[in-house]
């Protein structure tokens, strides 16, 4: 907890409430906090020295303002052998089974965001997850070399950590050299979504995924404005692409204002393909959709018209809420190429 007379506060009441024999989890209701904070919270500043662990709030108040010190040294500032490790994979580089390292992809460095896709060549590096999950498999008994990718995004981005150079944002798929607030995105949306379309009014049978028929769809957008469309059913994780053609004229015709977009992928274009692909399927497998706020979903009553399918949209900048998706969307982008 931050040192301050909130935080104070909230130790004492913990410290009363434990001294009460309150549970965990009502102390977390009443205090307003999660469970798992108020366990680590009881167990991480308790008082040992009587050889339990008894919660008091001055102690604990002391322990948790000298764990907050800062400045503190990254962790990849202090282990080199980690920090090597996180860098080279960041870079691309590649060790060949008879010879010795691979130079990654040239990307040129220009201090903001990194032109267009074809140009960003990190088809060989590894994104900060991957190196994440890597270490553990290579390094399954040292402690050591272990590291977030949280923490990496960190030291990428906040450069008074010292730890990466941030010439190595120009290797990351998504390209860009600061990261946007979330508080900058609050408050978009789109016209034709209302309150009774959102994710949060899903049935709860679409969460557990034990009845087949829901699917989350989205775009995979590549080169000179082509497009592709993915659905993925929840429970089978079974998927069907989306063919989008190029309408006539695409890159020679001369725009007409409010006309549909020839790229192929608007509105129009991708309810006739999602019909497309839905109408082959049993009714009992046309129960959900669920897509992100894009404008290619504005004809969304009639496609349910049509298919009697249900729509739903996910929040803002909210893609975990259709995990389902991602995955298979970042693979198509990189396997599918241009």
């Amino acid at each position: 907890m931050r040192c301050c007379a909130a935080a104070l506060l909230r130790c004492c009441a913990a410290a009363l409430l434990r001294v009460q024999g309150v549970g965990d989890r009502a102390c977390a209701r009443q205090l307003g906090r999660a469970a798992s904070t108020i366990s680590r919270e009881l167990r991480r500043n308790a008082v040992t020295r009587s050889g339990g662990f008894d919660y008091r709030a001055l102690p604990a108040q002391w322990h948790a303002a000298r764990a907050a010190r800062r400045p503190r040294i990254a962790k990849l500032v202090a282990r080199p052998a980690l920090h090597a490790f996180v860098e080279a994979r960041l870079a691309g580089l590649l060790a060949a089974p008879r010879a010795g390292a691979v130079p990654g992809p040239s990307v040129r460095w220009t201090g903001r965001r990194q032109g267009r896709r074809q140009h960003r060549r990190w088809a060989t590096a590894w994104s900060p997850a991957q190196i994440a999950h890597r270490l553990r498999l290579d390094f399954p008994h040292d402690l050591s070399m272990r590291v977030s990718h949280e923490a990496i995004y960190q030291a990428l981005y906040v450069q008074s950590r010292g730890a990466l150079r941030r010439e190595l944002t120009a290797y990351l798929r998504i390209g860009r050299p600061l990261r946007v607030p979330h508080a900058r995105t609050r408050g978009r949306g789109k016209q034709f979504v209302t309150p009774e379309l959102m994710n949060s009014e899903r049935p709860p049978e679409i969460a557990d995924r034990a009845v087949p028929g829901h699917w989350q769809g989205d775009l995979i957008l590549g080169l000179k404005s082509s497009a592709i469309g993915t659905l993925v059913e929840r429970t089978t994780r079974f998927k069907i692409l989306l063919h989008l053609p190029r309408l006539k004229g695409h890159g020679t015709a001369a725009r007409i204002r409010n006309g549909p977009p020839l790229a192929g992928h608007g509105a129009e274009a991708v309810r006739d393909a999602i019909t497309a692909a839905i109408a082959t399927l049993p009714v009992q497998l046309r129960r959900s959709l669920t897509w992100d706020q894009g404008a290619e979903m504005a004809q969304h009553a009639r496609l349910r018209i049509e298919t009697g399918i249900a729509v739903y949209f996910c929040d803002p900048q909210s893609p975990w809420q259709r995990g389902t998706d991602v995955p298979p969307r970042k693979l198509g982008r990189l396997n599918i190429g241009n």
